[in-house]
Formats: structure tokens, sequence, C-alpha cells
């Protein structure tokens, strides 16, 4: 039995912002790069009479909020790919072959990106630093490395991915289901928050790194959607839907 499931027309993006936004946030951490703020918020989470971060031994931070949560969405991955494959052949699915594809390829490169990016940039970790107890020497993202035997593996922000791939739901929820889209961007920038203040608490990141890892999901996620998912109608189909009906 074929499924009576009607695809909608993909509701208008406004690139203005969704480009805008994250190019504009992109500009003010280069700037940034001029202060020091980073290292202003890192020194709010660091104890130095115990000569660490506060949440640096945290079992809630580190083995609920990293570890376990971490399974979870890579479980929600897990699900997402055996959907996307069950839609060839499951006639209710079918239907949401594209929305299951982009969801998949959105997942897959929002966190793939990460690990190549570190090996990279080679950024320190703050817990690595003479600051803050460690043995190696600070520098900015687009400052030289200073020379090390364990380059670090710091930048971008990791967990904090784990987290803002969920931008992936809002994307493939926006035609079909804008407000319940609406919601899954918020719990997706709300996840991806906690998860970059956690890792902050504990040492592992600067702030600057987790809202790199914002903006690189972001504009991911936003990429698969428009070559997957995002299909205007033509300006010709557009005229002809605008024209009266003649009696």
């Amino acid at each position: 039995m074929s499924s009576n499931v009607v695809r909608p027309a993909p509701r208008p993006l406004n690139f203005w912002l969704c480009l805008g936004v994250p190019a504009v946030a992109a500009v003010i951490l280069i700037l940034l790069e001029l202060t020091d703020l980073d290292m202003v918020l890192a020194r709010m989470f660091y104890d130095p009479v115990a000569g660490d971060f506060i949440g640096r031994h945290s079992h809630f931070l580190e083995d609920i909020l990293h570890d376990r949560a971490k399974q979870v969405v890579i479980a929600f991955s897990v699900f997402a790919v055996i959907g996307f494959v069950a839609a060839f052949f499951i006639e209710r699915l079918k239907p949401f072959k594209r929305e299951l594809g982009c969801l998949v390829l959105s997942l897959g490169l929002a966190t793939s990106f990460v690990t190549p990016m570190k090996a990279v940039t080679a950024v320190q970790c703050p817990w690595s630093l003479e600051q803050f107890g460690g043995h190696e020497t600070y520098s900015k993202l687009l400052s030289h490395r200073p020379e090390t035997n364990k380059p670090g593996r710091c930048w971008p922000g990791g967990h904090a991915a784990t987290g803002f791939t969920l931008f992936a739901l809002f994307f493939v929820l926006r035609d079909r289901r804008p407000r319940l889209a609406r919601k899954a961007f918020i719990f997706a920038f709300a996840l991806g928050s906690v998860f970059s203040i956690s890792r902050m608490m504990q040492g592992a990141h600067f702030f600057s790194h987790n809202v790199w890892t914002a903006i690189f999901c972001w504009l991911i996620c936003l990429g698969s959607y428009y070559y997957v998912m995002y299909r205007p109608a033509s300006r010709a189909e557009a005229v002809i839907k605008a024209q009266p009906v003649s009696a």
C-alpha cells in the first residue's frame, strides 16, 4: 500500500539571517582574539588553592554530562541511520527518506569535522597550560604555536558539537512541523551551551572554542538541508500559482 503522505513545499530561507548571524559571530570571535576574554572566563572556573578546575574531577560533569550524554546522542544517530536505510524498504517511511537522509548527513558531518580540525590547529586545552598548573604555553587561535612534544587537541570543542549537531533537527522539521522545528532549535542550542559550559568548568575548552563549534555545526546543517531538501518553487511556478483562476 502506497503512503498518502505528501512532502510539503520548502518554506523560504532567509539567507541573510542564516548566513549573516554566524558570519557576524565569526568576525566578533576574530576581534576577541585581541582581548583576553578566553583567559578571563577560564580563570572563573579555576581554583588556585586546589590548583585545578572546579569541575575537573566531577562525577556528574564527566560521567553523566559528558560520557552518558554523548552515548545518548550517538544512539540517536544510529537510530537515524537505521531509519534512513529502512525508508528504502518500508512504505510508511518512504515519504520521509529525504528528511532522514538529511538528518544522517548533518549528524555525520557536524561531528566528524572536529577531530581533523583539532589535529590541524593543535590548540592547547586550558588544563594543559602553565597558567592552570600545566606545562604548555598559551597561544591564541591565530597566533604561532610554541614548540612542544604534546600538541594540543582542543579546537574546536568536540563535546559542544555533540549538542550543536542537533541543529539538524531544526532543518529536518522546518517544512513539515515549523513549531516543533523552533523547539528543536532551542533544545539544540541549549544542549550545546550546557555541554560547552560543563567542559569549560573542567578546563577542557575556552569559551571561543565552543562558539566556533556552534558556528560550524549550524553552517554544516544549513548546507546539508540546502543541498538535500531545499527545493524552492521556480519563479514561473510562483507566477502561475499567483494568477487568479478564471470562472
